[in-house]
């Protein structure tokens, strides 16, 4: 069963106000001191020994020992589950006897054979519509269950957009609390015909109990199948994570894309699909898992006259197979195959989570999509690149190499089908900035927008300290004719670049909205330098080549039987004399770089003892292409940094 979060249940104990409820049940109250006395209906009471208690929302009965707050009054008079309890309450239709009657004797505690919540579903609808208004009454429940929407948030897919374009809905086993009981026929009748199109099991209990629910539509909206995705992982042994309605898979999931789109992505898991259509890329579509490409699919993609499909099952063995075998079916009916691949053992979802911001993330992977056909990919018409597009691609690519996931995806593609795929037609990329003329001198750089005497002239300084793509900090002086302003700002941040606008309107005596207009131009446009900048800072150093007779000199060196001398004497001639332990340790430790496990040290001693002397003479003797020498390092710092930005090198 779904648990009710501790939170929902204190705020009804909280809100809920027992001395309301049990007057509503038909039970006078009056004052007893600070307290109320009442007859309690649980037993044959003469005395009023039913006390509510308002400064603490309790009641208790002297009588029969009966206690608790508004929930425990609600099953105690109602004869319900503790569940069904919190529902009533939540709905705040709570059913009691007219005012003035009294249950009496054993009859009183009785389970209610009739239900008092609204029933979802109609008995008399046919089973499409059924199964129709079952996926609503599951989309109502996840819009109302913090639980079901913390989860969401969790996957990356917290967007009410997509939750009601999709219906995506929570099965938390209410749905049969508001069903007629099942010992009366008409709850007997229902409960039959929910088993029958897989709502409900033969069991008895609720197929898709615990469950994230993300229906599948067709064109008209009716529900053609259902995935369900268990919340939690801590299940008992055996219980399935996934589940589908019982039969074979009817359907295919956001179907409506094909119409407007030529070029499809094909994911392996729905949340996966969810994931890039959350990301902007709305031409997406599912499998139901790796051996869920039905021939609904391959029908829809004929239909609709797909020309492009890009695979996006998850990279691992099973994903590969997946894969191979789909683009198979779909080459063979004549349509263009590429393979999305994010880094080794992730899906999509994964990878979003891992690298943000999800859109620039995935957009990477989109544009380094593997051709899977024979021969030469087909050439594709690359539209107009523009600077908005272009700075796009910026964010995507520094953003993922900067973690390290870029170099794993570019590794694994084989080089000769890798392409530059064209923008896919949902990308969020905007299309209507033009490319602005740049000038880059000495580290500074001006634009100009406009002509004649309203030119805006832009001069940008600090750039090139900006090597991180979620950083784009800088000194920003704009000028008209002889009025100017100038300030520091980073231009990602949202209050800083207001803050600039409505006093550099002011200064230059201009509308708000012309300088809103060119600040984002002027974004788009550094995001493309800062591009440049990033990609040269990665590249790797091309290892210098040592001459034949300076290599010579040295393997003789190595082979000196007093090489340690020599090593100590070259210090002492550089100027740090004594120390000769320290000295070698700490030089074998450089050196022990080019192994596959080099050694680490600690130096650690008193103030102004020379730690800072040593390891700087140590380092001397390394090449510097070699080393890397940080006053301070945080996790974080590591976390920006590629797979092998470290890999044999002194790092001090």
């Amino acid at each position: 069963m779904a648990r009710i979060p501790e939170t929902e249940i204190e705020r009804l104990k909280n809100e809920i106000s027992v001395e309301r409820l049990i007057e509503r049940s038909g039970i006078a109250l009056k004052k007893s001191g600070k307290d109320l006395a009442g007859r309690c209906p649980f037993h044959e009471d003469a005395t009023a020994s039913l006390i509510v208690t308002p400064s603490k929302n309790l009641w208790h009965c002297f009588g029969c020992g009966a206690a608790g707050g508004p929930i425990d009054w609600v099953i105690k008079k109602n004869g319900v589950s503790f569940r069904h309890a919190v529902e009533l309450l939540r709905d705040g239709i709570p059913s009691f006897p007219h005012a003035g009657t009294r249950a009496a004797g054993p009859e009183a505690i009785k389970r209610a054979s009739v239900r008092v919540l609204e029933a979802p579903v109609a008995m008399e609808a046919d089973d499409q519509s059924l199964l129709n208004q079952v996926v609503d009454y599951y989309h109502d429940t996840l819009k109302n269950s913090p639980e079901a929407l913390a989860y969401l948030k969790t996957r990356g897919l917290d967007s009410m957009e997509a939750i009601d374009h999709f219906k995506l809905g929570y099965a938390n086993r209410t749905l049969g609390l508001r069903l007629p009981d099942k010992r009366r026929s008409a709850g007997e009748a229902i409960r039959t015909r929910l088993e029958k199109i897989g709502i409900y099991r033969e069991s008895g209990h609720e197929h898709f109990n615990g469950s994230l629910i993300v229906p599948v539509l067709n064109e008209g909206g009716n529900v053609q199948e259902i995935y369900g995705r268990k919340l939690l992982d801590n299940l008992r042994a055996g219980t399935p994570k996934h589940l589908y309605l019982p039969g074979q898979h009817k359907g295919m999931w956001n179907i409506q894309s094909l119409q407007t789109n030529k070029e499809i992505i094909l994911c392996e898991a729905l949340i996966d699909a969810l994931t890039f259509w959350c990301a902007g890329y709305r031409n997406v579509t599912s499998s139901y898992g790796i051996e869920g490409f039905t021939e609904d699919h391959l029908a829809a993609f004929k239909q609709h006259g797909t020309q492009r499909i890009l695979i996006a099952y998850d990279r691992d063995e099973a994903g590969e197979r997946g894969a191979a075998k789909v683009a198979e079916l779909l080459m063979a009916a004549g349509i263009e195959c590429f393979r999305i691949q994010f880094p080794k053992g992730m899906d999509a979802n994964e990878y979003a989570l891992k690298v943000t911001p999800a859109s620039h993330s995935l957009g990477l992977v989109i544009r380094k999509a593997v051709w899977l056909g024979k021969g030469n990919a087909p050439s594709a018409p690359v539209p107009q690149i523009t600077a908005a597009s272009q700075a796009e691609e910026v964010i995507s690519t520094s953003t993922a190499l900067s973690t390290g996931l870029a170099t794993t995806v570019l590794e694994n593609s084989p080089t000769p089908s890798a392409i530059e795929l064209p923008a896919l037609p949902a990308s969020p990329m905007p299309d209507t900035a033009r490319e602005i003329p740049l000038t880059l001198k000495d580290n500074e750089i001006t634009l100009t927008l406009g002509e004649g005497k309203d030119a805006r002239r832009y001069r940008i300084r600090g750039l090139a300290k900006n090597l991180a793509v979620d950083v784009l900090k800088i000194n920003l002086l704009s000028a008209v004719g002889e009025f100017f302003h100038v300030d520091t700002l980073d231009l990602y941040s949202m209050k800083q670049r207001q803050g600039y606008i409505a006093h550099a309107a002011i200064e230059l005596q201009l509308e708000a909205g012309i300088l809103k207009s060119d600040l984002g131009r002027v974004l788009l446009a550094l995001e493309q330098v800062q591009d440049q900048n990033i990609a040269q800072t990665l590249q790797p150093v091309a290892e210098p080549q040592m001459e034949a007779a300076k290599q010579q000199a040295a393997i003789e060196l190595l082979k000196s039987p007093d090489l340690t001398n020599k090593i100590l004497s070259d210090f002492a001639a550089c100027g740090l004399v004594g120390e000769e332990t320290n000295k070698l340790v700490a030089y074998l430790a450089t050196v022990s770089r080019k192994l596959d496990k080099p050694l680490g040290i600690v130096i650690q001693s008193s103030s102004a003892a020379g730690k800072s002397s040593l390891m700087d003479a140590v380092l001397a003797f390394e090449p510097e292409e070699d080393k890397v020498k940080y006053s301070a390092m945080t996790g974080q710092s590591l976390f920006y940094m590629g797979e092998t930005n470290l890999k044999h090198k002194a790092l001090a």
